[in-house]
């Protein structure tokens, strides 16, 4: 004879079988939606590499290792970048760029950027 533990397990087995398909659903929703957010986020992390002065590849490059290294507060730290005193609006080199970085104060930040930079230029990227 199954006792009430035992009739428990055997209903909640039965429900969860039954839902097994909306899980997969919501699983596979969940999925797809942290990839529109890497998309989106790589992105934005492209164009703002540009308008900070990189080229095309190299910022191509560079944004795919950063948004897989870097959390998004540390990505709107380097988006907010701007050039101080009789600094040019864009930086005329990569590793002007890297040196504008540094003033993030984010050791990480630092670190990721600069061998992202160093990694892209070598083709390692």
């Amino acid at each position: 004879m199954a006792t009430k533990d035992d009739q428990m397990q055997v209903r909640f087995f039965q429900c969860a079988r039954g839902h097994s398909a909306s899980l997969a659903a919501l699983g596979l929703g969940a999925v797809m939606l942290a990839g529109c957010v890497q998309t989106i986020a790589e992105s934005r992390v492209q164009s703002a590499l540009v308008d900070a002065g990189l080229d095309r590849a190299n910022a191509d490059c560079m944004a795919t290792r950063m948004v897989d290294r870097l959390t998004i507060d540390q990505l709107r730290k380097l988006e907010a970048l701007k050039p101080q005193g009789n600094e040019p609006a864009r930086p005329t080199t990569l590793q002007g760029y890297v040196d504008r970085v540094a003033r993030v104060g984010d050791a990480e930040v630092l670190a990721v950027t600069s061998s992202s930079a160093a990694l892209c230029v070598a083709g390692l990227g």
